[in-house]
């Protein structure tokens, strides 16, 4: 792997890597935009396109099942082939896929271009951070990685903000289409900068990636969310059912596959530490439950309050504004508090959410806004230390299979979060209350978690 040149003067060295930094998290943020978009355009491409419920919970959850279930094996293609070339060959497909989201003529077609787009996603996002460890010094690391918590906490609040602007500006008449094609500007500035600033590697070719693993992980995903939203939207028929128990057997096959695969693409000791599963278990349920929460209030200030694109989108801004606020806060406390702060995180969720529900089903919009940022508050203080505690007890060779396990987990969690708290929205009376209590009942199962992850996090994080 490549690195800067040592003859390179110190202050130049210094603002190059600085500059791949702004690559990296630039790339990021256009990844975040996109997966947040839909939470406030689904029921306007969905009414557009003729897609009904069911189109509206693919739109989010399609995007987050591509990258979820291929984000690993991105991580081991960039060791494999190179992480500028794999980071190049993302940007450029993801590129591509959101002009033909923008492009899109039925249902079946943007759902099939936002699956492509998060599968690319899943060969951008995983080479950013070996890319980032090959240019800084292990000391700055940490100066490096803090920024990405307020940065993608400020983006959280531009993706929809922007979402429902471009909807409402509808210019040149093409309303939700330009909100994907805009990435002709976006994706094509990263591109240039990505070619001008990353540095090249050769990867290591021997490296294998586990294909057998890979496919039962991507089978068994796919079983389970396609049988949660068809059997929510057309009825549990044999199908549904029969797409769920498939689902469940692909998923304890590749259990299996794990502790017999000579290069798994979870280490197998990771899966007997106690902490490390307490962690993946805590943020598989908390990032379902707070990506279920989203869509559903964006769902109700849309369906229920009528309110437009642009003023649901500025209706859920407080939780972005508490994302960032929180996550800087939290970045300073978590070398004393450790698990604490995930239990302050996770309290504070909760109560925002009994706060929303207390409210009733037709509050006016202000009365939204302080629950809504204690919501971001709780949101921004988990983000960050739910993943940073859970790698406090493993060992320093386990942390690459670790940390993509984590990632991996966190946009599952999304797939199955907006599935499955929209099928309760879609199709109970009441749908907006009985939705906010599986998403509390599920923050509440997470308080219990939280004793069993390790105490502090890892000095170097």
């Amino acid at each position: 792997m490549t690195t800067l040149p040592a003859s390179a003067p110190p202050r130049s060295t210094d603002r190059r890597r600085w500059a791949v930094l702004a690559v990296i998290l630039f790339a990021a943020i256009l990844d975040l935009l996109d997966a947040t978009i839909t939470n406030i355009a689904a029921p306007t491409i969905a009414a557009d396109l003729d897609g009904g419920d069911a189109l509206v919970q693919w739109l989010g959850a399609g995007y987050a099942l591509a990258m979820g279930v291929l984000l690993v094996v991105g991580g081991r293609l960039g060791d494999k082939y190179g992480r500028r070339r794999l980071f190049l060959t993302g940007i450029i497909g993801f590129t591509v896929a959101s002009i033909a989201c923008g492009l899109a003529f039925d249902p079946v077609s943007i759902v099939a271009f936002r699956l492509l787009q998060g599968a690319f996603g899943a060969l951008l996002i995983p080479q950013g951070f070996g890319i980032l460890g090959a240019v800084f010094p292990r000391e700055e690391l940490g100066k490096a990685f803090s920024v990405f918590a307020p940065a993608l906490g400020l983006s959280a609040i531009c993706g929809p903000v922007l979402a429902g602007v471009l909807i409402d500006a509808d210019l040149f008449g093409l309303g939700w289409r330009s909100m994907f094609l805009i990435n002709i500007v976006l994706g094509g500035l990263a591109i240039g900068l990505a070619v001008r600033l990353l540095p090249h590697d050769d990867g290591d070719r021997g490296v294998t990636v586990d294909g057998l693993g890979s496919g039962l992980l991507a089978g068994a995903m796919l079983g389970l969310l396609y049988g949660l939203i068809d059997g929510s939207g057309h009825g549990w028929t044999l199908r549904p059912a029969s797409c769920l128990a498939a689902g469940a057997v692909l998923l304890a096959l590749f259990c299996l596959r794990q502790r017999t695969a000579s290069s798994p693409l979870i280490e197998p000791s990771l899966l007997r530490n106690r902490g490390f599963v307490s962690g993946l278990v805590l943020g598989l349920v908390f990032y379902a439950a707070i990506s279920g929460l989203l869509f559903v209030l964006s769902l109700f200030l849309q369906d229920v309050l009528h309110r437009t694109p642009t003023q649901a989108s500025l209706g859920l801004a407080p939780i972005a504004a508490g994302i960032v606020v929180a996550s800087i806060a939290a970045h300073r406390l978590i070398a004393r508090l450790g698990r604490t702060l995930v239990l302050a995180g996770l309290v504070l969720t909760l109560t925002g959410t009994l706060w929303l529900l207390a409210l009733g089903s037709g509050p006016a919009v202000p009365a939204l806004v302080a629950p809504v940022f204690v919501t971001g508050l709780g949101m921004g203080t988990c983000f960050g230390t739910i993943y940073q505690i859970t790698l406090g007890g493993i060992d320093p060779k386990e942390a690459g299979s670790a940390s993509g396990s984590l990632s991996a987990i966190q946009q599952l969690a999304n797939s199955i979060g907006a599935a499955a708290v929209t099928t309760v929205y879609f199709h109970a009376a009441g749908g907006t209350a009985l939705s906010l209590s599986v998403v509390a009942a599920g923050v509440l199962s997470c308080c219990a978690l939280v004793r069993l992850l390790p105490r502090h996090a890892q000095p170097h994080h």
